[in-house]
């Protein structure tokens, strides 16, 4: 398909090729693009109607709450529950699933969405993002947490909408990864580019050295040995998820937030950040792994479980978890 499409007449073209399809996902994802133009606009007049900062609670995390994670939360839902496609949604801001409303009909399919990832960073105006994932349940009308638990393995589309310079629209089904730029003057995401692949190997590494001082010995030394191999590894973390992902994707490299002495578990979110990212890493040729495994195949067992993150370019992801998983000297 051509660079220059509309979203819309894209997706009208990828429902021709699946003749059984009934439109509904189409559909969906139209009033997800919705949301994302809505998001988009408030983020670009963030410091003009009185939206940054704090807003003085906590989420489900215990982390301090930003006045646009709760916009960009409630655009979500309200934009998306009233389509008739959606069973029910997930966010990572919101200790239990969200209902959709006994008004609208109801759908198929769930929802799991990171409203706005890296919030905190829109008062310096840095890149923030938006994550999602999209999952289909046998039984709309009955939905439970459980129906969320899923392995990343089960997505039927993932993506992240990135507000920075430009907003951009990235987004899996299991057939490639495309990119849409939104143009403002006329309201419509075009593609921009087309079947992403990210490069076997890259030069960036990005990683919260902040953390150094928790960190297990496995990264000590992969950090050590990039640093020092001649390979002119440079470093690059923003602390905006989508915006460090994003960056790797399209030049390659490698992110990690793993397991270390203060975060046994793990900091991001499995199935609200890693899963989705995983895919679509995965669908662009890269690898995704919590350093002891591949992050698609491990099963949830709770809506807000946190997990490590290594994820980029395939070989330096499977160099970083050499190192990870090497035996203590």
């Amino acid at each position: 398909m051509p660079v220059g499409m509309t979203l819309t007449k894209f997706l009208h073209e990828e429902q021709r090729r699946h003749p059984d399809s009934s439109g509904n996902f189409t559909s969906l994802f139209s009033d997800l693009v919705t949301a994302a133009k809505i998001i988009s606009r408030e983020v670009r007049k963030a410091g003009l109607g009185g939206i940054i900062g704090a807003a003085g609670t906590k989420n489900v995390h215990g982390e301090e709450v930003q006045k646009l994670d709760e916009l960009a939360n409630e655009m979500f839902v309200r934009t998306m529950e009233h389509g008739g496609h959606l069973a029910a949604m997930a966010s990572e801001e919101m200790d239990d699933i969200i209902h959709v409303d006994g008004r609208y009909p109801k759908g198929k399919y769930v929802l799991l969405f990171d409203p706005l990832d890296g919030s905190s960073n829109i008062d310096v105006n840095i890149s923030v993002g938006t994550i999602f994932s999209i999952l289909r349940v046998a039984d709309g009308g009955n939905v439970t947490a459980k129906d969320f638990l899923k392995p990343g393995m089960e997505q039927v589309c993932a993506g992240y909408i990135l507000y920075g310079s430009s907003t951009m629209l990235v987004y899996t089904t299991g057939h490639g990864v495309h990119g849409f730029t939104l143009d403002p003057s006329v309201g419509e995401f075009f593609l921009s580019h087309m079947d992403i692949k990210i490069p076997s190997s890259g030069k960036i590494f990005s990683i919260n050295e902040g953390n150094s001082r928790h960190w297990l010995p496995g990264t000590v030394q992969y950090i050590d040995k990039i640093k020092s191999n001649g390979r002119e590894m440079t470093a690059r973390y923003v602390g905006s998820l989508v915006a460090d992902f994003h960056r790797n994707l399209l030049k390659g490299g490698i992110f990690l937030y793993p397991a270390d002495r203060k975060s046994t578990r793990g900091k991001l979110r499995l199935l609200y950040e890693a899963n989705p990212l995983a895919f679509i890493v995965e669908q662009a040729g890269g690898a995704a792994s919590t350093g002891e495994g591949r992050i698609m195949e491990v099963v949830p067992g709770e809506l807000h479980q946190r997990t490590p993150l290594i994820i980029g370019s395939r070989a330096d992801v499977e160099e970083a978890v050499s190192f990870l998983n090497a035996p203590v000297a």
